[in-house]
């Protein structure tokens, strides 16, 4: 199975995100639920989303949970950003890995970010949360490393 265009984010998942970027403005960020934020590709304007970060082999990633999410088209547009958590802002690069080097990040996200994961899976993205359900949608679904800039 391949990643369904048509998969959109269950409709709590903006007021949810709402919720924790207010959380994190006040301090109270969660560690590994970051807020990216990035120019908007068209407006410019900063726009900011709570991702999950994995960290993996001594590198950070990130996964575009549904297939054509604004803040991955913005990142491959601006390809920089900061990462805040907390009251703490690290200015980051964003490399878009290709589906073959993508692969090992794929499996392992089921595995390390069930959370995340069974949203993906209960929006169609994905068959089921195992690594070959994730390993099918490389190509399909962005993973960014996270560099320092």
């Amino acid at each position: 199975m391949t990643a369904r265009k048509t998969a959109t984010p269950p409709r709590w998942l903006k007021p949810m995100n709402r919720v924790l970027m207010a959380l994190q403005r006040v301090g109270l960020g969660m560690k590994d639920l970051p807020v990216l934020t990035l120019p908007g590709r068209r407006s410019g304007q900063p726009r900011r989303t709570p991702l999950s970060v994995l960290e993996m082999d001594g590198q950070r990633y990130l996964l575009e949970g549904f297939p054509g999410a604004d803040w991955a088209r913005n990142a491959r547009a601006a390809g920089t950003g900061t990462l805040s958590i907390g009251k703490r802002h690290e200015r980051v690069r964003l490399v878009e890995l290709d589906a073959t080097a993508a692969l090992p990040v794929l499996r392992a996200w089921p595995v390390r970010m069930r959370d995340g994961a069974k949203i993906m899976a209960d929006a169609g993205v994905v068959a089921a949360v195992t690594p070959e359900a994730f390993e099918a949608v490389a190509g399909a679904c962005g993973v960014f490393r996270i560099e320092p800039e």
